[in-house]
């Protein structure tokens, strides 16, 4: 081989190289120090796209979630006012009864009929109940609560209404009902049952949302874990690359020392 000044082939290559595993290395240390196998759209353009999509998904679970969450808060209070409701019927139907025992004087069945018209009162407060200004009592249905993140599917909160003499528990608190003379048994007994009634529904409308809060979870888990088979660095596997190119930095480095002492030969024959 003929030894020139000029060119210095083996420096070339050996700069080269070392640029390259300088390169791979850098890369290796972002990796390690942000936790991505993606620090630049470069590294997985397609993966980062893909990546992109999965990350919305999720973070769209966990709204819906949420959303769900929410739902089951108002569905809980308005059970909650209905179950006072109840009590409410069931004292005035106690009330009703003992106004009809034949030993009470017209002074004690006024005083029966003053809890009465108290109760009564209670029993519009009750229909008036709000959750986060939101009515939860009415002829329409409150709405629609979305189960998936795309609102395919949705569980309808139907209508209670209290206040409406036609549902049986509104015609207690009617105005036309002004003592408990005014009520019969077969009424408050008829109230009672469509409270149950609604009761029941509200029970099977928490059931559902708690199993879609459940899927919906578990959902948001497998995206997260798709996602980050494709946007988590393995640390394992990415400190064995970083050693092996900080060795073939360090490596490269003395080489292209050799490789520049190399062309001083020429000298030797000049001498």
């Amino acid at each position: 081989m003929s030894v020139v000044i000029n060119t210095n082939y083996a420096a070339t290559v050996a700069a080269n190289n070392l640029a390259a595993s300088n390169n791979m290395l850098q890369k290796s240390l972002n990796r390690l120090s942000s936790g991505s196998k993606i620090v630049s759209p470069a590294d997985d353009a397609g993966g980062l796209a893909v990546s992109m999509k999965l990350s919305a998904a999720a973070v769209r679970q966990g709204a819906v979630a949420t959303n769900i969450g929410n739902a089951v808060s108002l569905l809980q209070s308005q059970d909650g006012a209905m179950k006072v409701t109840g009590q409410v019927l069931q004292r005035i139907s106690e009330l009703k009864t003992l106004y009809s025992d034949v030993t009470k004087s017209a002074s004690d069945k006024s005083n029966y009929d003053a809890e009465f018209q108290a109760l009564q009162a209670q029993l519009i407060s009750n229909a008036a109940e709000k959750f986060n200004g939101v009515s939860l009592f009415g002829s329409s249905a409150i709405g629609n609560v979305n189960v998936t993140d795309d609102g395919s599917t949705t569980v309808t909160i139907a209508a209670r209404d209290l206040g409406s003499t036609g549902s049986g528990v509104g015609v207690i608190s009617d105005t036309s009902v002004t003592s408990l003379a005014s009520v019969s048994v077969a009424q408050i007994s008829t109230a009672i049952q469509n409270l149950a009634t609604m009761r029941a529904t509200n029970g099977s409308e928490q059931s559902r949302l708690g199993f879609a809060s459940e899927l919906v979870t578990i959902n948001k888990s497998n995206l997260e874990a798709a996602n980050s088979r494709i946007v988590d660095v393995d640390v394992a596997s990415e400190s064995t690359q970083l050693a092996r190119w900080n060795i073939l930095v360090q490596a490269g480095t003395a080489m292209l020392a050799q490789a520049n002492q190399s062309s001083q030969s020429a000298l030797k024959l000049l001498q």
